[in-house]
């Protein structure tokens, strides 16, 4: 898999993500100041449409869809990934400190975690997921599977790269801002992204393992992504003062990704 075209192409598409991360970290060279609270919820809104698209689009049709032999029972492989998913997600949130965008207080187990660290960790428990989705199509196109195409890996790894942009600067312009140096804030973007084409890997190297837990593993991706979009995405783009933007941007991200899973798909 390492060695060959095929697996070049797959190597290639687990690292489109840490691009756009790397990519949106860079703003921290290029702006002298901290991006204003409307902008952030834009961003936020955005992703949140583009990881939520992706689950259905990407994920849990196609699970269904590799299903189809259980007929009325389709849904169960899809059901117990996605909760899975889900709980592990949990887990993770009650098991690692972190602390969330604007927020005072952290969350997790009590640290002394410098407070830049704990928003570093935060954004890596919100690349896991995005990470194994991308993993969890790319096996199940080197499985082939007729219901994923190269067309539909790469388009949901350009997805999610779009929406890595604009976290990548919204986590290195606070790290700036909190008094790191542009090039500590661009290295902690970029390494708060590195996550993402590890856990793929590890989600590749698992379905090669157990081909048959494939719609379990689109699934448990879908449950990991829609559980980051209602605990911290959505809290974020619709705190403080009301506003449209993350709504609007919510339904671009959504349009986006549908859009390019549609038509490299």
């Amino acid at each position: 898999m390492v060695v060959n075209g095929f697996g070049k192409e797959i190597i290639m598409g687990l690292l489109i993500p840490l691009i756009g991360t790397s990519a949106g970290g860079a703003c921290v060279f290029f702006m002298k100041r901290g991006l204003d609270i409307k902008v952030q919820k834009a961003l936020t809104g955005f992703a949140a449409g583009v990881m939520v698209a992706a689950s259905v689009w990407s994920l849990i049709i196609p699970a269904m869809e590799q299903s189809s032999g259980m007929r009325r029972f389709a849904f169960v492989p899809a059901f117990i990934g996605f909760w899975l998913g889900i709980l592990f997600l949990l887990i993770l949130d009650n098991v690692i400190p972190h602390l969330h965008l604007n927020a005072e207080t952290s969350e997790g187990p009590v640290s002394h975690l410098a407070r830049t660290t704990m928003m570093v960790l935060a954004v890596v428990l919100h690349n896991i997921p995005e990470g194994m989705a991308v993993g969890a199509v790319y096996a199940g196109y080197m499985a082939g599977s007729a219901e994923i195409s190269a067309g539909g890996a790469l388009a949901l790894s350009i997805g999610i790269a779009i929406q890595n942009f604009p976290e990548g600067a919204i986590i290195s312009m606070p790290l700036y801002a909190a008094g790191k140096s542009r090039m500590r804030a661009f290295a902690d973007g970029v390494l708060s992204g590195a996550v993402e084409p590890v856990a793929g890997l590890l989600t590749v190297i698992a379905a090669a393992v157990i081909v048959p837990a494939m719609p379990y593993l689109l699934t448990f991706a879908a449950g990991a992504m829609i559980y980051v979009v209602v605990e911290e995405l959505i809290p974020e783009m619709a705190e403080g003062e009301h506003s449209h933007i993350g709504v609007l941007l919510f339904a671009a991200g959504f349009s986006v990704m549908m859009a390019l899973d549609v038509a490299l798909g």
